[in-house]
């Protein structure tokens, strides 16, 4: 499983010209699951995810998470974190689970984020085009992986 996590100040995401989620204040989560990658490691990315410290503090340090500043998070199935570069110029995405377990897994994230740890989480529209307009702080981004 990999997961991209962005701070952002705002981001919607749009289908088909359609907003159909949208935050405030909080962090754009790209998530990814693997062929081999365990449900058991959920809860793993939902606690990492809601107590990661990369807000800003009032002395502009990266002391708070996003319980602590009162964000959101917009969650997005992004298999393409499983693309493979290192052969040719096209991304080779053998390594990508399959659709109905990868959303399975998906959703699954979304309300543990949810009921443990009591954020605010709003979905991308799994197998969609989308379009995500965000504004990123700092920037602020982080690469979690977890095999």
């Amino acid at each position: 499983m990999k997961a991209v996590i962005q701070v952002v100040g705002q981001a919607e995401l749009s289908v088909d010209e359609k907003i159909i989620s949208k935050i405030g204040h909080g962090m754009v989560v790209f998530f990814c699951v693997e062929k081999g990658d365990l449900e058991d490691n959920l809860p793993y990315f939902a606690k990492k995810i809601a107590n990661l410290r990369i807000f800003a503090d009032e002395n502009d340090k990266t002391n708070l998470s996003i319980k602590d500043v009162g964000g959101e998070i917009l969650l997005v199935s992004q298999f393409t974190l499983a693309g493979d570069c290192s052969q040719g110029n096209r991304p080779y995405f053998a390594n990508a689970e399959e659709p109905v377990r990868a959303n399975d897994l998906y959703l699954k994230l979304a309300k543990l984020i949810e009921k443990d740890h009591n954020i605010p989480v709003k979905l991308g529209a799994f197998g969609e085009h989308m379009v995500i307009n965000q504004r990123n702080l700092g920037p602020f981004t982080i690469l979690l992986e977890k095999k």
